[in-house]
């Protein structure tokens, strides 16, 4: 599995339109092949913050997202609405489940 984390910090006056541009995007990749999981929140130490995570089945399937056209356009618009350049980070993961006690 692999898990995808990032953040983006809005530009003046973007926090609108970087948001909707957010949903969007993540409401469009939860259906592409390998997703599991993938949402975007607001921080709420820091209301121009925007948090991104994500689970995938294997290594191939975040590739094959980040080289989508609508991934790019995504990744374009957003880095244009960003205060900062934005943050990502991609971990390979084992899940382990907590025993109960």
């Amino acid at each position: 599995m692999m898990t995808v984390a990032g953040s983006l910090v809005a530009g003046r006056g973007d926090r609108g339109r970087l948001i909707e541009i957010s949903l969007a995007h993540v409401r469009r990749s939860r259906g592409e092949a390998g997703c599991l999981e993938h949402g975007v929140a607001v921080d709420a130490e820091s209301a121009d913050r925007l948090v991104f995570f994500e689970r995938w089945r294997d290594r191939e399937a975040p590739l094959a997202h980040f080289a989508l056209a609508a991934s790019r356009e995504f990744a374009a618009e957003a880095a244009r609405l960003a205060a900062a350049p934005p943050v990502l980070r991609i971990y390979g993961a084992e899940e382990i489940r907590a025993s109960k006690a």
